[in-house]
């Protein structure tokens, strides 16, 4: 077992830059499979969830290959329409294999997918787009079976604005007979990556970005080559950071219309946010003022920055209410940050945030992905040396997460427990 040791009470300052997102390469990954060949992933950040999806791939017959954030999936081979379930159990991006796996080879079987356990994020939107396009859905045992000798174009409304969802149908349309159009799509910059992907491979469809997408199926996609858009999240917790420690960073390798919500609440609560073409400042203001957040789908604020603003927001002067709308369970970090002093409590889907003047130093856990990069946060802005284990989380989504905090002057080292 592994953990970080952070001593705490140094401001973040310099430049340091955004990897390729984890949650757009997932399912450019995934879309890679609509096609017979070789195509080209540049700028994917080898994270533990991509491992995992190369991985189960591979058992698939797809060749992988990664060197230097350039990755090749050679998709000639797939002969599996049954995924793995040790692979796909891991992580709930697996899921989104469903969608191209039963459009070219006209079905597939999975059990059902794992990830962190914030909330239940049910799949039946998924199955819902595979059954209006005809597709025959079979559950029992933990697994799901789909078969359709080919999918047939259809009118599907979303009843939330699910990201996998928008995904795995706008894959599985592009080679469905006729047309098909989405309705109440996630708009999220992610879909628009995967639409300019897919639209590469030679998928007509117009609209990703918007409440409705259309899809017109062709016959046959081609491989082809794509870079991955930069990570919002990765980039927002760096900005958290530095406004949370009283500092002041430069984030390269961003698209600054992908965090307006992150940007205008930091600057709601007293920090400095300076926009440049491909990059974004945060300057730490004299104190951290209070500020209600409620996360929302895109473009509203992020539910994957909620935690790390918790961390800010439980510096702050005054009382700041953070409303959770996506999932259910995702305040496991409170009692993580209620050991270092916070005063945090839960109403119902609410955490009520009382500032208090400084965190102190604790031992603490990552409960999930996400939380994992607040209690670094946490511990970056804390007094005194502080532990988090439970890293695996961390793996999953932060690229070099360690050397990029150091390079901005954190003292921050992985020991062996």
């Amino acid at each position: 077992m592994k953990k970080l040791i952070i001593e705490g009470g140094v401001p973040l300052k310099g430049i340091v830059s955004a990897s390729g997102a984890k949650n757009a390469v997932l399912p450019v990954i995934a879309a890679a499979l609509l096609s017979n060949g070789v195509s080209y992933i540049d700028d994917t950040p080898w994270l533990a969830d991509v491992r995992t999806m190369c991985r189960t791939l591979e058992q698939m017959g797809v060749r992988s290959d990664y060197q230097k954030g350039l990755l090749a999936l050679d998709s000639a081979g797939l002969c599996e329409t049954c995924a793995p379930e040790e692979f796909v159990r891991r992580m709930r991006a697996s899921f989104l294999l469903m969608g191209p796996i039963l459009s070219r080879m006209g079905q597939v079987k999975m059990s059902l997918p794992g990830g962190c356990a914030i909330g239940s994020r049910p799949i039946d939107l998924h199955l819902k787009g595979f059954e209006a396009m005809g597709a025959e859905i079979v559950l029992g045992n933990g697994y799901i079976d789909a078969r359709a000798k080919r999918l047939k174009g259809a009118r599907i409304y979303l009843d939330f604005p699910s990201v996998g969802a928008t995904e795995n149908i706008m894959m599985a349309a592009s080679l469905a007979e006729g047309n098909t159009i989405i309705e109440n799509a996630a708009e999220e910059p992610e879909i628009v990556d995967l639409a300019i992907f897919l639209g590469a491979m030679g998928a007509k469809i117009k609209g990703a970005g918007t409440k409705i997408i259309r899809i017109e199926g062709v016959t046959s996609l081609s491989p082809a080559r794509h870079s991955v858009i930069p990570d919002r999240v990765e980039a927002g917790t760096f900005m958290m950071a530095a406004a949370a420690t009283g500092g002041s960073v430069i984030i390269d390798n961003v698209i600054e219309e992908h965090l307006k919500s992150v940007s205008a609440k930091l600057q709601e609560t007293g920090s400095s946010v300076t926009e440049n073409y491909g990059s974004i400042k945060v300057t730490a203001g004299g104190h951290i003022s209070a500020s209600d957040v409620k996360t929302m789908p895109y473009p509203g604020f992020p539910t994957d920055m909620q935690a790390q603003i918790m961390v800010h927001l439980a510096q702050a002067d005054g009382c700041s209410v953070i409303t959770e709308t996506i999932f259910e369970n995702r305040f496991m970090h409170v009692g993580e940050l209620r050991k270092m002093g916070a005063d945090i409590k839960i109403e119902g889907h609410s955490a009520v945030v009382n500032g208090v003047p400084r965190l102190r130093a604790a031992k603490l856990r990552a409960t999930d992905l996400r939380a994992g990069g607040a209690m670094i946060i946490a511990a970056l802005a804390a007094e005194g040396v502080s532990e988090i284990t439970h890293l695996q989380h961390l793996e999953r989504g932060y690229e070099n997460i360690c050397q990029k905090l150091a390079s901005l002057g954190a003292s921050i080292k992985v020991v062996e427990e």
